[in-house]
C-alpha cells in the first residue's frame, strides 16, 4: 500500500480546520454527517460548537451523536439533548442523536477479527457521506481517542457500544460494564467496527483532528484532568490509520516532557494495537507522507 498522506500545521483557529479538510481535495457528497465528540456533562476539554462552525457550514453539514453505553448525562435520549443544548451545540447547528429510536442499523464485518457485526445509529442511513471530527486525547479503556475510536465507539448506538466494550458477548444496553471484554479483544473490536462504518462510507469520508486540550482523559468523563501540555496542531487525512498514527508520533516528537502522560496512557492500555488491527483489516496504512501546511 502507498504511503497515506497527512497534512499537519501548527495553527489552531477555526479558519485553518477548514483550510485543512480544502488540503485533502476531496468534496463530500449529498448530506454530510459531521461526527464530534459532543462532551459529557461536567466536562471541560471537549472542543467547543463555535470552533467547528466554519467548517461545518462549510460542506454544509448536520452534527451526529449517538447515546452512551455507560450511566451519564448522555445514557438516553433525552438526558443527551439536554447536554446537547447545554454545551450550545445546538445554538449552531442541526443535531441528530442517530440512535434515538430504533432500530439500529447492523452492518456486517465478514473479515472482523473479534466482531462479525457492527450495531450503529439507523439514522446514518439518511447520509450520503461523512466527516469525522476529531479531539485527539487520551482515553481510560482505549488509551486514546482519535479517528478509529470516532468510527467505533462514536457511530455505534448505545447497544452496539456495549457489543464492542463486550468484544461479542452482549448488545444489552446497560449491560458494559458487567461484560467488558480482555483488553485486545476489545480494542481488535473497535477496529473491526471501523471497518465496518469505512466501508459504509467508502470514497465518501473525511477526517480532520485537532491536537488540542489534550487531557489523558477522554471528552467522555464528567470529572476530566486538564491538559498538562501545549497544543500540538491540526492534522487531516482521509486515511483515519494514518491520521491516528501520525497524531501519536507528534506526541513522540512534543518537546514539553508532560506529554509522557498522555504516552504513558496510551501504551498502558496498549492503545496502538487498534490502529495495527486495522491495518491488519486493510482500513489504511501506517506508513504516511507528513506534509506541513503553513
Amino acid at each position: 500500500m502507498e504511503k497515506a498522506k497527512v497534512y499537519f500545521t501548527k495553527e489552531l483557529t477555526p479558519e485553518k480546520v477548514v483550510e485543512m479538510y480544502k488540503a485533502l481535495g476531496v468534496e463530500l457528497p449529498g448530506k454530510v454527517a459531521c461526527k464530534v465528540h459532543s462532551g459529557e456533562a461536567g466536562n471541560q476539554n471537549f472542543i467547543r460548537p463555535d470552533f467547528l462552525k466554519p467548517v461545518v457550514d462549510y460542506v454544509k453539514g448536520t452534527i451526529v451523536e449517538c447515546n452512551t453505553a455507560y450511566p451519564g448525562k448522555r445514557f438516553d435520549t433525552d438526558q443527551h439533548k439536554k447536554v446537547v443544548a447545554d454545551h450550545k451545540w445546538d445554538s449552531y447547528f442541526n443535531v441528530d442523536i442517530a440512535d434515538a429510536e430504533g432500530p439500529d442499523m447492523e452492518l456486517a464485518i465478514p473479515n472482523g477479527k473479534t466482531i462479525k457485526r457492527n450495531l450503529i445509529g439507523k439514522n446514518f442511513a439518511n447520509y450520503d457521506s461523512m466527516l469525522v471530527l476529531i479531539h485527539y486525547k487520551g482515553h481510560g479503556m482505549g488509551g486514546y481517542g482519535g479517528a478509529l475510536k470516532q468510527l467505533s465507539i462514536g457511530c455505534a448506538s448505545a447497544a452496539g457500544k456495549t457489543w464492542i466494550h463486550s468484544a461479542g458477548v452482549s448488545d444489552v444496553k446497560g449491560t458494559m460494564r458487567e461484560t467488558i471484554a480482555a483488553q485486545d479483544d476489545f480494542l481488535s473490536s473497535m477496529a473491526d467496527a471501523a471497518a465496518s462504518v469505512t466501508e459504509m462510507f467508502k470514497g465518501k469520508i473525511a477526517y480532520v483532528a485537532l491536537m488540542k486540550n489534550m487531557s489523558v482523559d477522554c471528552d467522555c468523563a464528567s470529572a476530566a484532568l486538564p491538559p498538562e501540555f501545549e497544543d500540538v496542531g491540526i492534522l487531516a487525512s482521509t486515511d483515519p490509520v494514518a491520521l491516528d498514527q501520525a497524531c501519536f508520533d507528534r506526541l513522540l516528537e512534543h518537546p514539553n516532557r508532560k506529554v509522557n502522560y498522555l504516552i504513558d496512557r496510551i501504551n498502558s492500555r496498549h492503545g496502538l494495537y487498534t490502529i495495527d488491527c486495522a491495518a491488519d483489516l486493510g482500513i489504511g496504512t501506517k506508513e504516511y507522507e507528513l506534509i506541513n501546511v503553513d
